[in-house]
């Protein structure tokens, strides 16, 4: 049953217009006509005061304070706001609860992202410190060492110099990716587009790892459709840095005698290229997480294996900028597959660029 101000003040209205004409037709010197009069008095004034004290102080208010809800709720001013909302919404009151309810579980859901955001800060904070902690340590333990007197002993200086070089060599490595992440996302780093053969690309990206595969015994291949090239347009070098990342994780957390395939997949106006392996996987838990700064799936396991912690956000982040989207499918102890999708140079645009 819908309630607004014309409705109760009907209803108020007949109520107090037959009490009044009951209580006249009880008098006997009241005739018949004067009844009439009282009830209709008595209506009509019962009807329109309730309908001014409804209608302009009450209904209205509330109306007022259902379309500031709503305006807060959905981030928009009073001129967006929908003109058929009020007409819609035959009982305020009921939208009202609505509206509040909707409201109280956006807050808690900003609540819970924010939280979840803090902790994530708590995380990224902690892996930080971490990272630089220890090529730090390791580079003043080594001097400090040497400074004590192990300086003399040429042999003691040499091994404790080269592993002081290594530690900051790392320590560079991690502020330079570090800062390339941050350049990405603040778009200070521009992309250099330009129009190239991939098999080409991956292919110099095969032979430029080739040494590090077979220091575990790892095969690396191409499995490209045919011979024929295969043009997009992209950023040569970041493109190549993505590559590169992804069959390195390939093969660093690969079994010894495993494989790491690199896979494009042509289609009428984009390629996919998938990077798989059959190495350690990535657990389900870890998967929405991978392309965040610093995290680790098993740190121990990381540590061991090198490395920044900042390759796959800078993938995730140099994808982005060429309107492509990593995604991940793993199974522990089976594989992992990293893809995405870029879009194709027709041969006779590529040809047309080239005159």
């Amino acid at each position: 049953m819908f309630f607004n101000a014309k409705s109760v003040s009907l209803l108020l209205a007949l109520c107090v217009g037959g009490v009044t004409a009951a209580f006249l037709s009880i008098i006997p010197d009241v005739s018949k006509t004067g009844t009439l009069v009282g009830l209709m008095i008595s209506f009509s004034s019962t009807f329109l005061l309730t309908y001014f004290v409804l209608e302009f102080i009450f209904f209205k208010e509330i109306g007022n304070i259902h379309r500031q809800i709503h305006e807060l709720r959905s981030n928009q001013t009073a001129k967006d706001v929908h003109p058929e909302l009020s007409k819609k919404e035959k009982n305020p009151i009921v939208g009202i609860k609505s509206q509040i309810k909707n409201y109280a579980k956006m807050k808690e859901d900003e609540i819970a992202q924010l939280k979840q955001m803090e902790q994530y800060r708590k995380e990224f904070l902690a892996n930080i410190s971490h990272e630089l902690k220890t090529p730090i340590f390791a580079t003043q333990g080594f001097i400090l060492t040497l400074l004590d007197g192990a300086v003399d002993d040429k042999s003691v200086r040499d091994r404790f110099l080269k592993k002081a070089a290594k530690s900051l060599n790392a320590l560079n490595i991690l502020v330079e990716d570090l800062l390339t992440v941050s350049k990405i996302e603040a778009g200070e780093i521009n992309m250099e587009f330009e129009e190239f053969d991939l098999q080409i690309m991956i292919v110099d990206v095969l032979e430029q790892i080739e040494q590090k595969a077979e220091k575990k015994n790892i095969t690396v291949s191409l499995e490209a459709p045919s011979d024929d090239p295969i043009y997009i347009n992209a950023d040569y070098n970041r493109l190549k840095q993505v590559v590169i990342n992804l069959v390195v994780n390939g093969i660093k957390y690969n079994h010894k005698n495993g494989w790491v395939k690199v896979i494009l997949d042509v289609h009428e106006d984009t390629v996919t290229i998938a990077v798989k392996d059959n190495g350690m996987g990535i657990p389900h838990e870890d998967q929405n997480r991978i392309f965040e700064r610093f995290y680790r799936v098993e740190k121990s396991r990381t540590k061991k294996q090198g490395g920044s912690g900042l390759g796959l956000a800078i993938c995730k982040h140099i994808l982005e900028r060429h309107d492509a989207v990593i995604q991940l499918e793993s199974v522990p102890e089976e594989g992992s597959t990293f893809s995405f999708d870029l879009t194709l140079v027709k041969e006779e645009e590529y040809e047309d660029s080239e005159l």
